[in-house]
């Protein structure tokens, strides 16, 4: 598959992902757990269909030190007993949130109470951040048909 345009080669697609990256860092640098951050962006981006973003946040995360076990079980999460409640929480809230279009009254005040209960103002705000910024990437990688397999961690910084 070859991707239908250059993202990093075209100057305004590289500017906006600048822009878009420079947000990323400001969630990445919150307290919301680094495994947390990574399951949040695999499950999106498995909910999506972007291959792209499901290798780069896979790969990443097992070289974080993730576990396979985990890795391989996050579209199955609620039937796995590998993840904590906190984690389980922020999946549903990644779900809910990247399903939008799927349920009528979007994310539901359960899922929002229970991801309230884990985290902190702070660190919801970086999860639906996350939420959102995952779900944009998806949707650019997705319509330019931007290949997986070839990420290397730490390709991008």
């Amino acid at each position: 598959m070859d991707t239908r345009l250059n993202l990093f080669g075209n100057p305004l697609a590289a500017k906006f992902l600048r822009h878009i990256n420079s947000a990323g860092k400001v969630v990445t640098d919150s307290t919301l757990p680094a495994a947390t951050q990574e399951l949040v962006k695999i499950r999106a981006s498995q909910i999506n269909g972007c291959g792209f973003c499901t290798d780069m946040h896979t790969k990443d995360a097992a070289h974080a030190g993730e576990t396979s076990t985990r890795l391989n079980l996050i579209a199955a999460w609620r039937e796995a007993k590998v993840f904590t409640d906190a984690e389980r929480a922020a999946l549903e809230l990644t779900e809910q949130g990247t399903r939008i279009a799927d349920a009528a009254g979007g994310v539901t005040d359960e899922a929002w109470a229970n991801a309230a209960k884990h985290y902190d103002e702070d660190q919801l705000a970086a999860l639906v951040s996350l939420i959102a910024l995952i779900n944009a990437y998806n949707r650019v990688n997705v319509i330019v048909q931007q290949p997986a397999g070839g990420y290397q961690p730490g390709q991008f910084g």
